[in-house]
């Protein structure tokens, strides 16, 4: 059933948690050969664009970026930087440091009666949202 009231695409990574590469990610052939990162690399997520399904992680897939001299960069030149990879190829992590699964329930609060939905760690059974 489609959704009607929140059209917002739900995402199992959230910008600041760590995440594990599901794959092998490439990098630029000329950058220093410490940059390609092998499957099972845990980083911090920069970026999420819901839009695209892809995501912005810390060191991973670094680029050359060409620019023309402006205030920034006086001379120009090529700056290394790193590019959105698909959210596909990345898993959070649960409080162990394991690559986990996501699942969504909903936990009532005591107080007010209300309810909201959590991810919790398939593999630890640990909320991740606060």
């Amino acid at each position: 059933m489609p959704r009607t009231k929140n059209k917002q695409k739900k995402l199992h990574v959230k910008k600041g948690e760590t995440v594990a590469l599901t794959k092998a990610i490439t990098s630029a052939k000329n950058l220093s050969p410490n940059q390609d990162r092998p499957k099972g690399y845990q980083a911090r997520v920069l970026e999420v664009y819901p839009k695209l399904d892809k995501v912005l992680v810390e060191g991973v897939n670094v680029r050359y970026k060409h620019t023309k001299p402006n205030q920034q960069y006086p001379n120009g030149g090529r700056i290394e930087a790193e590019r959105p990879i698909h959210i596909s190829n990345v898993v959070p992590v649960d409080g162990n440091g394991a690559p986990t699964r996501i699942g969504r329930k909903r936990v009532e609060d005591s107080g007010t009666g209300k309810g909201r939905w959590v991810r919790y760690a398939k593999t630890t059974g640990e909320e991740l949202d606060s």
